[in-house]
């Protein structure tokens, strides 16, 4: 069995006396997908932060990438995370190859001063090209669709060649359209950066690429559930997670959700005398 990417053992966070997280633990391998899946307010993003290096628990353990935080220099270990946050706070006009290329500086403008060499922007047009965005590099960031940023985003977060990819909440605010073509972009990785883990976090079942091996499912800061997809995503544990009735479907290697109280409407058709 390969070494863990990911670690976490047992971890607590508590902010102004309050316990977000209660006793979580979790483990990534090479090659694995995992979804994070809790309500919100579950204590989602407070454990990708753990999990990009962003935030130390307050109790328990996280290795990233064999190295225990609080142990090691922060940021050398990011550099071997990707992060894919869909609320980028790039405002300046860059073309899509130059955002790529941040993901080189860690920034989110370009740095003053900074020319990158021919083997980096090898590097961009490259993580460009696998998520399909290599034919708009040259398009500026204020004229993308917001589906477009996402893949450029996902590019950005490539260029280091990780070896663990974070992607909070990646489709929000995406038409159906675009949601589709990023969960593709998402499922491609599979074959482009084989080994490659990820963490994707979401509360809607929908936006689950198919790739995705095993899920954590969270809430109120406690593990509810963990392990292979099959067997975690399920009614049972989902209506538990949620605290709400809802019914799992699955289909093609894609989950959908329903609550089973809602009753469809019959509509009646009056005659006209």
């Amino acid at each position: 069995m390969s070494t863990p990417v990911l670690e976490l053992t047992d971890v607590t966070f508590r902010r102004d006396g309050n316990r977000i997280i209660d006793g979580i633990s979790l483990t990534v391998r090479a090659g694995e997908h995992w979804a994070l899946l809790g309500p919100n307010g579950a204590g989602k993003s407070t454990l990708l932060g753990f999990c990009g290096a962003r935030t130390h628990p307050t109790g328990g353990t996280v290795r990233v990438l064999g190295e225990q935080l609080g142990r090691v220099e922060l940021q050398r270990l990011r550099r071997s995370i990707g992060h894919v946050d869909p609320r980028h706070p790039l405002r300046s006009p860059l073309t899509v190859h130059e955002v790529a290329l941040t993901g080189l500086t860690g920034t989110v403008d370009t740095p003053l001063r900074w020319t990158p060499s021919a083997e980096q922007n090898a590097a961009a047009t490259a993580a460009l090209d696998a998520v399909g965005m290599a034919g708009k590099a040259e398009r500026v960031w204020p004229t993308l669709s917001q589906g477009e940023r996402g893949r450029v985003l996902i590019a950005r977060a490539l260029i280091t060649a990780p070896r663990l990819l974070l992607l909070d909440e990646p489709t929000t605010g995406l038409d159906v359209a675009a949601r589709e073509q990023l969960l593709a972009t998402v499922d491609a990785l599979d074959r482009t950066h084989p080994g490659l883990a990820s963490v994707l976090v979401t509360h809607h079942l929908e936006e689950l690429p198919t790739s995705t091996t095993h899920a954590l499912l969270i809430a109120g800061g406690r593990t509810v559930a963990a392990g292979p997809a099959a067997e975690t995503i399920t009614t049972a544990a989902i209506s538990a997670a949620f605290d709400h009735p809802v019914e799992v479907g699955y289909d093609g290697g894609r989950w959908s959700a329903r609550s089973p109280l809602a009753q469809p409407q019959v509509a009646v058709l009056h005659s006209v005398r």
